[in-house]
């Protein structure tokens, strides 16, 4: 339970992502912008990083095989619980 709980709290930055993906920064980029991968939060000025949460789940649905498709849908739902905002159009329109 705690792990879980520091999982879902822990905010990992571009090279731990890098390192964890096998993604490069140009690729993680890519991905972001074809809607393949969540979008960074803001740490602050010149900081960004990624839910550790987000980054398992994404990492998980590839090594499943999941299709793109699956998981644009997947990362809407889950930058859509960052803000608790349902956002049920966008996922119909996505499958």
């Amino acid at each position: 339970m705690a792990n879980q709980l520091r999982a879902a709290l822990t905010i990992l930055r571009r090279k731990q992502i890098e390192a964890e993906t096998g993604y490069s920064r140009s690729t993680l980029y890519l991905r972001i912008a074809q809607g393949l991968w969540t979008k960074q939060v803001s740490l602050g000025a010149r900081a960004v990083g990624w839910p550790a949460a987000e980054v398992d789940a994404l990492n998980a649905a590839r090594i499943a095989g999941k299709t793109d498709a699956e998981i644009r849908a997947l990362v809407l739902r889950l930058e859509s619980a960052r803000t608790g905002i349902e956002t049920t159009a966008l996922l119909a329109k996505s499958i």
